[in-house]
This record gives structure tokens, sequence and C-alpha cells, in this order.
């Protein structure tokens, strides 16, 4: 039994007996088609190993894309230091607190008087200390804040004022104190 609708395309000539008879056939199959198996046991433990591999695999991915991401910054802050360290030399001493102990440059007046002054910020490089523009260090510092050693220009939190310090405020120290 065909569609009236088929009979009467049929006989306007518009489609073939041939076309006619494939779209019944596709029809029929739609019809009596059969519904896919469910998943055994086997299946969904493949499917749920699977997922957890992926998700081990994609947190590896990503941690290991945040450490280079790491060392990147890392090598463009010591590739900084390297363009923009200012050439130092002197007989003047600067100490300065690196940590828990004293570390010290040797500088000349006028570079003492930038890095008080905070146009001139000491960083970490290698095993030593190198003198950067207040510029370069900002950038450094965005990239690893670890390398500053010293920054004048940057105001720090002050640590909690207790009875002594109070009291020890009345005794400024002067600027030109040399240690």
């Amino acid at each position: 039994m065909r569609n009236p609708l088929q009979e009467q395309l049929l006989k306007a000539g518009l489609v073939n007996k041939a076309k006619v008879n494939q779209v019944a056939r596709e029809q029929s199959k739609q019809r009596q088609g059969k519904a896919p198996a469910a998943p055994t046991a086997e299946q969904v433990e493949a499917q749920r190993l699977q997922a957890e591999r992926a998700e081990r695999d994609r947190a590896l991915a990503a941690e290991r894309n945040a450490q280079s991401r790491a060392a990147e910054q890392k090598a463009q802050a010591r590739q900084m230091i390297d363009t923009h360290k200012v050439e130092r030399g002197g007989d003047i001493t600067y100490r300065f607190t690196d940590g828990n102990h004293i570390a010290s440059v040797l500088v000349d007046q006028r570079l003492r008087a930038q890095l008080a002054s905070g146009a001139l910020v000491i960083v970490r490089y290698g095993e030593g200390y190198e003198l950067v523009p207040r510029a370069a260090a900002d950038r450094i510092r965005d990239r690893d804040p670890q390398l500053i050693a010293l920054d004048h220009g940057r105001a720090e939190p002050a640590a909690p004022a207790g009875e002594d310090d109070a009291y020890y405020q009345q005794f400024p120290v002067p600027d030109d104190l040399i240690w």
C-alpha cells in the first residue's frame, strides 16, 4: 500500500517508481528499528576508567603547563636583570638585610643616593646581587617577586607597634646613617 501522495507524485511524473520504493523501505526500517542495547557492566566500567584517565591526564597537563609558565616567567625575569642591570662600582659598602642575613654591595655616592631615594632596586641574581632601575624592577616583580631583595621606593607593611616601638619612635634614625 502506497501513500496517496506518493501515488499522485508518481502519476504526475515527478518521481520514479524506484525512488518511491526506496523511501518506503527506509520508512519501514525506521518503524521496525531496534533500540540500542543497554551497555553491560564491563562497558560501563571501561567508560568510567577511561573518563578517570582522561581527567588525570588533563590534571597532569595543567600542572606541566603551570610549571613551564613559571619557569618561563623566571627566565624572563633573569633576562630583564641581564639587560637592565646598572654598572656598579665604588668604594662605599651599602649594607642591607636580605631575609635573615645582612648582605652588602659596593657602590659609589651617586648609586647610594639613588638606592636611598628608591630610583634603584637591589635584586637577587645568581649568588649575588644587581642594581636595576625602578621600571625594570616593577616588571621583574610581576614575573618573580622573590628576586627583589631591597626596594626603598615601595612601602612595606609596618609591623604592629608594641609598647617598646612606641617609645623608640621618639628617636628617629638619620637617613645618612651608614652601618
